[in-house]
């Protein structure tokens, strides 16, 4: 072919990129194009976003290409683009969720040839099938057998030159704000990796769960925004099956959504619940003023670093659904809006799990949130590093505030009665 517009979406990045490395084989020309939709609002993973975007921008200069930014729709400004350069085909890596599907199928419903590559997941979805029937694995564990039985495909080194037409505008790419602990991109990507696999692979199965110490590995924004590709970090860490195994997780939600592409907003499976109506508790939620100390801290981590700890999570989570009463989907949207790492699949498919209508085999499982922080926080230290009104309350008592003689200073008494423990 003479030229081929590569659509970057999440897939930020050069290494291991199925879609680019096919156009860089295939075509005279290659034009990356990112497409920036400026209804993002503003915030931490738009601020991520712009930080990746420009990151990419310089690897594919240093490799004699460049990325082109458009701004508006995706579909308009791609065609747009093909009509211009006279481009045959338009590459891109395929996505799972309603929204990517429209964009894909408005895509090839075009008067242009489209060809859609793995490189989200480690397996694309739709590939692992039940022996017993149906379209996909609906429960984890036979999904994760088959997954790590799956021979996966061959990793794929960048292309040592990417042909972009010198004459085109490369077009205004916003600047990116100045990088914070987690700065974007996929050089920062690829280092986080190989130094957290280096260091703290090994310990990962016993201290995952530690509140206090931190030892995840936040790669997750990385992947959401494909600065890193889940093949690659898989092999990477092969070594430790439990990392691993989270990585099967969210190529587990990711062939759940390509088959129920409904779940941000239906329940998988309907359970007949009815959700209270209750906006001043969904408020002190969002806000990390609900009087529980584990769960504030957990929903103020949220607001300060665009991210939470996995544990934290399946607590705020619990709290809301299972202790509030409150809609699963009033949580997910919260999620969505501040997480860096926010993607339909995984968080939903996880809310969903939470609130017992999604893949949990026990639905009625629970989490009581003060024993939650009894036995991963159990002298405080995550607490007091996101609830500065409670530094000074001894450990004894800092997961029980409202029972000290003196109230601590701008710290709210529990919203409703707290669960026994």
């Amino acid at each position: 072919m003479d030229t081929v517009i590569v659509l970057f979406n999440r897939d930020l990045r050069v290494h291991d990129h199925p879609a680019l490395v096919a156009a860089c084989r295939r075509a005279r020309a290659v034009i990356p194009l990112f497409v920036l939709d400026e209804t993002i609002p503003a915030g931490n993973r738009r601020g991520f976003l712009l930080q990746c975007l420009a990151d990419l921008r310089a690897g594919l200069r240093a490799r004699g290409g460049d990325l082109i930014v458009r701004h508006g729709d995706v579909v308009t400004e791609t065609m747009r683009l093909a009509r211009r350069t006279g481009a045959e085909a338009v590459f891109a890596s395929a996505d799972v969720t309603a929204l990517a599907r429209r964009r894909q199928d408005r895509l090839a419903g075009e008067a242009i040839a489209c060809e859609f590559f793995p490189g989200v997941t480690v397996v694309p979805p739709g590939t692992l099938k039940p022996s017993g029937g149906g379209d996909h694995y609906r429960v984890f564990t036979p999904f994760w057998r088959a997954w790590t039985r799956h021979e996966h495909r061959r990793l794929l080194a960048p292309p040592r030159h990417v042909p972009t037409p010198p004459d085109l505008d490369a077009g205004r790419l916003p600047d990116p704000p100045a990088p914070g602990p987690m700065p974007g991109g996929e050089q920062a990507a690829r280092d986080r990796a190989h130094q957290w696999i280096r260091r703290s692979l090994a310990g990962y199965a016993d201290g995952h769960d530690d509140l206090a110490g931190d030892r995840t590995s936040r790669l997750s924004p990385y992947l959401r925004f494909g600065c890193l590709s889940p093949l690659e970090l898989t092999r990477l860490a092969a070594g430790g099956q439990e990392f691993v195994r989270q990585l099967c997780w969210r190529d587990f939600y990711h062939q759940v959504t390509y088959a129920f592409p409904r779940i941000n907003r239906a329940d998988y499976r309907p359970r007949g619940r009815r959700w209270r109506e209750e906006e001043d508790a969904l408020q002190a939620w969002r806000a990390g003023m609900t009087g529980l100390p584990i769960v504030d801290a957990g929903m103020r981590q949220l607001l300060a670093e665009g991210w939470m700890h996995n544990r934290a999570r399946l607590i705020v989570a619990s709290y809301l659904v299972r202790v509030l009463g409150i809609d699963w989907r009033a949580g997910a949207r919260h999620f969505f809006e501040h997480l860096l790492d926010g993607d339909v699949a995984n968080n939903c498919g996880n809310w969903q799990w939470v609130a017992g209508t999604g893949n949990d085999t026990r639905p009625n499982r629970g989490f009581n949130p003060l024993r939650q922080a009894q036995r991963f926080d159990p002298e405080g230290k995550y607490v007091r590093r996101y609830v500065p009104e409670l530094v000074d309350v001894p450990a004894a008592q800092v997961h029980r505030p409202w029972r000290l003689t003196a109230r601590p200073s701008g710290y709210p008494l529990p919203i409703i009665e707290p669960p026994p423990g």
